[in-house]
């Protein structure tokens, strides 16, 4: 069976990764459910101090090494991600940066193109990226809906998941604002307090 592939924006992966390791490139449940981060992303993480500085963990040799692989793709494939960016971008700069001041990187905007010419879904908890997705109809889910689905597939327990939420307190790293609200209905019951 071939594997359902996920692209995972930056923000999940510094948010899940730590604790729920190996992440990416490794399948669950029985639609063979793979994470991978865009190639792009994996270039920014090498380039930026502040990243490593703040998530001092991503350098070490297993995340690195777990990192390596990212979605193939092929000429056509590339191409029309090209063509599919140029038009969203052209977009983002009408709605969010010409509107807004502000709105999806041009990074950004090329997962969700990705997303879209692949079909796959893209986890993110950016609003901006979420918007964006969502006005053309873009897979999405966010870093509690895809642990959702690890769970559903056995692959993380609600003790992972505490975890996982506990850590981000600790970090004061969480999603957005109304993340609770979102965590109390996806898991019928109230997120962690952290300590």
């Amino acid at each position: 069976m071939a594997q359902t592939k996920i692209i995972v924006d930056s923000n999940s992966y510094f948010r899940l990764a730590q604790n729920i390791h190996p992440f990416l490139c490794k399948p669950f449940g029985e639609e063979l459910y793979t994470l991978y981060m865009h190639a792009d992303l994996t270039e920014e993480i090498q380039a930026s101090s502040r990243i490593r500085n703040r998530f001092d963990w991503v350098q070490k040799e297993e995340y690195r090494n777990n990192r390596c692989r990212s979605v193939s793709l092929s000429k056509a494939q590339k191409k029309e991600i090209d063509e599919t960016y140029e038009y969203l971008w052209e977009y983002v700069k009408e709605e969010f940066i010409d509107k807004r001041g502000k709105g999806p990187s041009p990074v950004d905007v090329k997962i969700v193109a990705t997303a879209l010419v692949l079909d796959v879904f893209l986890v993110t908890d950016d609003q901006d990226m979420i918007e964006l997705a969502k006005t053309y109809e873009a897979k999405q889910m966010t870093s509690i809906g895809l642990m959702k689905l690890m769970r559903d597939c056995g692959h993380i327990d609600d003790d992972k998941i505490n975890q996982v939420i506990e850590q981000w307190l600790y970090d004061n790293d969480t999603p957005y604002a109304r993340w609770r609200e979102e965590f109390k209905k996806t898991f019928k019951r109230d997120a962690p307090k952290g300590y």
